[in-house]
C-alpha cells in the first residue's frame, strides 16, 4: 500500500517538533492534501493539535501500548483516506522507554514503519555545531536512520542561518529555516502544552503558524520526500477484528468462546468529553462501536444529567484539576452519577476519570471541590510529576479484567490520592520493589491512574461493551 508520509524528529525535546508538525499538517492541509497527524508515544495533547490543523483524529503509534506489529496496521487504519501522512516524534529521535535501548523511540518506530525522517534542530544557540549534531543523529544508530531534510528552527537572523546552512553542506537538504518568534508557540502548564480544545485562540493561532510554514518551508520538496517513502504491505487495523479474535477466545475459568454477535449491541456508553475531559484515544470510541454500542458525548461541564438510556459510562483523561470548581458546581450530573454508579452502572475511569470519582478534588489553588464521591478518597496536585510506562497485571475478577491477565499502559499526572480508596484494586503495577496496587476496581467499575490503549487490548473494551449492553438503563424512573 503506498502511503506518502514523514516522521518529524529532533535531537531532544524543545526543538520545535509539535509546532513545526503541527504547522506542516496544517500548512499542507490548506495547500489542498487530506492530511493524517500521528504521534509517537502515549501522549494525548499533541494529537489534538494535529486533529485541529488536518481536521482528523489525530492518532498515536506506541509500542509500549499496542505492540511493535500493531504499529503499521495503525498508521494505515488512520490514514485511511488521506493522500500524506505526518507522524510527530517524541523526545529526542534515540530516546524511548527508559532501560529499553532506544525501544518505543522515534527512531524504533521510523524503523518500523519505515517512515523517512525530518529533523528539526533549534539552532539559537550554536552555529556550526548544528552540522555536527545532524551528522550524529544520521549516523549513530546501525542500520542508520533515513534522514532526508532539516528544517532550522528560531534562527536569530539571515547570517546566523547562512552559516549554519553552509556547514550543513550536502549533507541533507534544508528544507526550511523558522526565524525566533515565541508568538507560535503554545502556552504550557504542568503536563504540557495546554490542549488545544481550552483553547480559545487556538484556531487564529494555528492558522497563523500555517502561514508561517507555508512562507519559510519547502513545501513542494515535503511532499516530494514523504512521496518517496516505501510501500507498506500490512493490513490496516480493523476495530471490528479485535472484537472478533476476543469472541473466538477461552473467556473465564471455563475455558469456553464467546457466543457469537455483537456484545455490546444495545448498549449505550456515555463517554466523557469536554474542555475538562480530552485524553482519549479515537480507537477506543471505534472498539466500542465496533462492539455494537452507541456511543454519546457527556460534557461534566456542561451536560446536567446522563442520557436517557445510558447503560456504560467511561470518564477518560484530562484536567479535572483545573476545572474543579466547575466541575463542583454542576451538582446535578455529580448527583446523577453517583447514585448511577452506585446501582451499579458499568464505569470505566482513567486518570481525571479517577479524580473525578473521589469525594474531593484540590486544584492548583488548594481548594478542595466536591466531585462524584464514588469513590471514598479525596485528591490534590502532587509535588511532582508522574510519567512513566508501566505493566499491569489483573488482580481479580472484574469490570474489565481476569485474575493474572496483563496489560501495558501509561501514567501521566501531577496529583495524587490522599489516602487508600478501599476496595480491591484494579491493578498490579510492576515496580522495582515489587508490585504496587492501583487503583480500585469491582464488576461493575474499573477506575484507576493508569492510561491503557484497547487497540492494544481490545478484550477490554468487549467486556466493557458487553457488560453495558447487560446493565439496566439509566432512566427518569430510577433517579
Amino acid at each position: 500500500m503506498t502511503l506518502p508520509r514523514l516522521m518529524v524528529a529532533a535531537p531532544a525535546s524543545g526543538h520545535g517538533k509539535t509546532t513545526v508538525a503541527t504547522g506542516l499538517m496544517a500548512a499542507l492541509a490548506r495547500a489542498g492534501h487530506t492530511v493524517s497527524g500521528h504521534k509517537v508515544g502515549p501522549d494525548y495533547i499533541d494529537p489534538g493539535y494535529h486533529a485541529l490543523a488536518t481536521g482528523r483524529p489525530g492518532r498515536n503509534l506506541d509500542p509500549h501500548l499496542v505492540g511493535e506489529e500493531r504499529l503499521v496496521p495503525l498508521l494505515l487504519h488512520g490514514a485511511a483516506g488521506a493522500d500524506l501522512a505526518v507522524v510527530e516524534g517524541v523526545m529526542g529521535l534515540y530516546d524511548g522507554q527508559i532501560g529499553g535501548d532506544g525501544f518505543a523511540s522515534t527512531a524504533h518506530v521510523a524503523a518500523v514503519t519505515r517512515t523517512p525522517v525530518v529533523l528539526v534542530v533549534d539552532i539559537s544557540s550554536a552555529s556550526r555545531t548544528v552540522a555536527a549534531t545532524i551528522h550524529g543523529l544520521r549516523t549513530w544508530a546501525q542500520p542508520p536512520v533515513d534522514v532526508v531534510g532539516v528544517i532550522l528552527n528560531k534562527a536569530g537572523s539571515a547570517r546566523h542561518a547562512d552559516e549554519v546552512v553552509r556547514s550543513i553542506g550536502d549533507q541533507v537538504p534544508v528544507l526550511g529555516i523558522l526565524q525566533r518568534d515565541d508568538g507560535i508557540e503554545a502556552p504550557s502548564r504542568h503536563l504540557g502544552l495546554v490542549p488545544a480544545a481550552e483553547r480559545g485562540d487556538a484556531a487564529a493561532a494555528l492558522d497563523r503558524l500555517a502561514g508561517q510554514i507555508a512562507e519559510r518551508v519547502d513545501l513542494e520538496a515535503v511532499v516530494r520526500l514523504a512521496s518517496a517513502a516505501p510501500d507498506l504491505h500490512e493490513r490496516p487495523w480493523n476495530a471490528a477484528a479485535g472484537v472478533v479474535q476476543w469472541q473466538t477466545a477461552a473467556d473465564g475459568p471455563s475455558g469456553r468462546p464467546r457466543v457469537t454477535g455483537l456484545p455490546g449491541r444495545g448498549a449505550r456508553i456515555a463517554v466523557a468529553a469536554g474542555r475538562a475531559f480530552t485524553f482519549r484515544y479515537a480507537e477506543t470510541v471505534e472498539l466500542l462501536e465496533a462492539a455494537g454500542a452507541e456511543v454519546v458525548d457527556l460534557d461534566p461541564l456542561t451536560d446536567r444529567r446522563l442520557t436517557e438510556g445510558t447503560t456504560g459510562l467511561y470518564l477518560g483523561g484530562g484536567f479535572p484539576e483545573m476545572h474543579a470548581l466547575d466541575l463542583a458546581a454542576n451538582a446535578e450530573l455529580l448527583d446523577d452519577i453517583r447514585g448511577a454508579v452506585q446501582r451499579g452502572l458499568p464505569t470505566v475511569a482513567e486518570c481525571a476519570g479517577l479524580l473525578y470519582l473521589c469525594r474531593t478534588v484540590a486544584g492548583p489553588s488548594g481548594q478542595p471541590a466536591h466531585m462524584v464521591g464514588a469513590i471514598g478518597a479525596d485528591a490534590a496536585m502532587a509535588p511532582r510529576l508522574t510519567l512513566s510506562y508501566r505493566t499491569a497485571r489483573a488482580v481479580g475478577h472484574d469490570l474489565l479484567s481476569r485474575p493474572g491477565e496483563r496489560a501495558t499502559g501509561h501514567e501521566f499526572h501531577r496529583t495524587g490520592l490522599l489516602g487508600d480508596p478501599g476496595g480491591r484494586p484494579a491493578w498490579w503495577l510492576d515496580g522495582p520493589d515489587g508490585p504496587l496496587p492501583a487503583g480500585v476496581a469491582t464488576r461493575t467499575l474499573h477506575a484507576s491512574y493508569l492510561h491503557v490503549h484497547w487497540a492494544g487490548h481490545p478484550h477490554l473494551a468487549a467486556r466493557f461493551a458487553e457488560a453495558a449492553a447487560a446493565a439496566v438503563p439509566v432512566t427518569a424512573a430510577l433517579r
